[in-house]
């Protein structure tokens, strides 16, 4: 079985997986809990994080590359930077990694508020004020089943709860007034291809 730690999950080679964008049924699910804690949960953990670096994005969930499980991975540290190849083509240098993968997620406590502008993979394009609370304690486990806790703050507590909506079938948006909810539909579902 591959063993994912914390320090060595984005040093994995991995597959891109396919980002579901918004009016995707499975967005709109509850996810299930996970039970086995196998090769599978962890292969898909680590090409979830492969995704989400390469997006780029900070959090993504299980849901939203088409697994109705309760997984989800974030960074909230990582730094990406545009360079040059002696080729003159462009790529990124990734660095300062501090990948989670949280499964079975359950925040045990929330303190304070704040307001963040947050976007989401699965809303390309649209980024929006949400309020949510400044810290949080949240109880998980790993890739190998361990319970784990995390109290987080800041942008990290924001993702968590963020990710964690999407394991409830809740999109970002619908933390926004109706009225501003109901503009950002329609203006996401005309910046989107008409399939042919």
């Amino acid at each position: 079985m591959t063993k994912l730690t914390l320090g060595e999950q984005y040093k994995l080679e991995g597959e891109p997986l396919k980002v579901l964008t918004y009016p995707s049924a499975i967005l709109k699910k509850i996810a299930e809990p996970v039970v086995n804690f196998n090769e599978e949960i962890a292969e898909l953990s680590k090409n979830m994080l492969f995704t989400m670096y390469r997006a780029p994005g900070i959090g993504l969930a299980a849901p939203q590359v088409g697994h109705s499980i309760r997984i989800f991975c974030i960074d909230t540290d990582f730094e990406r930077e545009r360079v040059t190849d002696s080729d003159g083509r462009d790529s990124f240098r990734y660095s300062s990694f501090n990948p989670i993968v949280l499964i079975n997620p359950v925040i045990k406590e929330k303190i304070g508020e704040m307001v963040y502008q947050e976007g989401c993979l699965s809303f390309p394009g649209v980024f929006e004020d949400v309020k949510r609370a400044e810290k949080v304690t949240v109880e998980y486990q790993n890739t190998e089943g361990e319970l784990q806790v995390l109290e987080a703050e800041g942008v990290q507590a924001i993702c968590i709860q963020h990710e964690l909506d999407h394991l409830d079938g809740i999109v970002f948006i619908e933390r926004l007034s109706q009225l501003k909810r109901t503009f950002l539909l329609k203006k996401f579902k005309k910046k989107k291809p008409r399939k042919s």
